[in-house]
């Protein structure tokens, strides 16, 4: 399962959707792995297969052209990995890294976008907080819920003294060891506070504590308090050991990984228990009440399970879809086309800011559709259905 939250990119996908209404989008999905001698040659097959499957669906050639500039452009992926790629009259609107290779290759020439496998195969988007610590200071690395970096920096607090020095006797005098005691603690606490503003700031649901132990335990204790579930301490070693770097990575993208699956079997299992409230619930599924949700934009979430050809009748905007066509007029809608129902309802999600959660066969969807609205109410289903 994966769910992904709306981004500034997919946004834009919406508004260029409302504004070029019948204007076909092309999109492709393939493995770009680069992992062996010949995978150049593999992605050159593979690109030919792709385009030419788009010209046999009457795609543009600059639209072509343009999705093939991107496919050399893109940075090879770091092991196993893919891509996804949304174009329409000449211009590639969605460029994207996928964080596992699709199972088969996909090229889409339609009149709307095609975004489940671009949710099916993202990279886990958890935001959160990765500071590598000891007793001077600690380096914070800050991912938001796009996966970006939206801030690195180290926070350096005082050098000396940190370290006991010892007497005649083989003792630390006591007046040093309480100078070092409060140097650690005022560095400590600046680290803190700087950690405590960058999770606020991209809304960390993890924070991941690496560097020396005895430091870790001391910024634990002097984080707040409602930050505590978010922390996992990982690792040894220092604030500036370059050679962790890659194993402490490994680590971070496993935990966040294994976040990014809690997070999205706990939106299953909510759905599963609004669901069985019945008319009072939350939970709706079927073609006919996901499109009368998302016509009222009283949606949160849209779980997405099978993909299949089912087609629902769809308006001007993308909000406005239905099974049946009377439906949309008896709203005052003119009926614009008849669009694949994986196409229309995630785009349609996307138009009124609802996360979209790819669930495949773990969550017996009825029509492979379902929401979890934002408030009880509204309409359950269309006319007839």
């Amino acid at each position: 399962m994966v769910d992904i939250a709306v981004d500034s990119g997919l946004r834009e996908l919406v508004s260029r959707a409302r504004r070029t209404r019948g204007t076909p989008f092309a999109s492709v999905y393939y493995d770009s792995s680069h992992t062996t001698e010949d995978a150049t040659k593999v992605l050159e097959l593979t690109w030919r297969e792709l385009a030419d499957d788009l010209r046999t669906q009457g795609a543009d050639p600059e639209t072509i052209t343009a999705l093939e500039d991107a496919v050399w452009a893109a940075p090879y992926p770091v092991g196993p990995g893919g891509r996804g790629m949304i174009a329409s009259g000449g211009q590639v609107l969605v460029d994207r890294a996928l964080g596992e290779p699709p199972e088969r290759s996909v090229a889409r020439w339609s009149t709307l976008p095609y975004l489940v496998p671009l949710v099916a195969h993202a990279p886990p988007t958890v935001p959160h907080v990765v500071a590598t610590v000891d007793k001077i200071g600690a380096e914070v690395t800050g991912i938001d819920n796009s996966g970006e970096v939206a801030y690195r920096h180290p926070v350096l607090g005082s050098e000396h003294p940190v370290h006991e020095a010892g007497s005649n006797a083989g003792l630390p005098r006591r007046h040093d060891r309480e100078h070092v005691q409060e140097t650690v603690r005022q560095n400590i606490h600046l680290v803190a506070d700087d950690i405590t503003k960058v999770a606020d700031a991209v809304g960390a649901e993890l924070i991941v504590l690496s560097g020396e132990v005895q430091g870790r335990r001391w910024l634990r204790d002097a984080l707040p308090d409602r930050l505590h579930d978010q922390i996992v301490d990982v690792g040894d070693g220092g604030r500036i050991q370059a050679e962790y770097g890659d194993a402490l990575e490994q680590e971070v993208n496993t935990l966040v990984a294994e976040r990014e699956r809690q997070r999205t079997a706990a939106r299953a299992d909510q759905f599963r228990a609004e669901l069985a409230q019945g008319v009072d619930g939350l939970g709706v599924q079927g073609l006919s009440s996901v499109c009368a949700a998302l016509r009222e934009a009283n949606v949160a979430a849209l779980l997405i399970g099978a993909d299949d050809d089912q087609r629902v009748y769809t308006g001007a905007d993308p909000i406005e879809l239905a099974t049946d066509p009377e439906v949309l007029e008896e709203l005052g809608l003119s009926v614009v086309d008849q669009d694949r129902a994986d196409e229309a309802l995630p785009l349609a999600a996307l138009a009124v800011g609802a996360d979209l959660v790819v669930v495949g066969d773990e969550v017996a969807l009825q029509d492979g559709f379902g929401v979890l609205r934002r408030y009880r109410g509204g309409s359950h289903a269309d006319r007839g259905a």
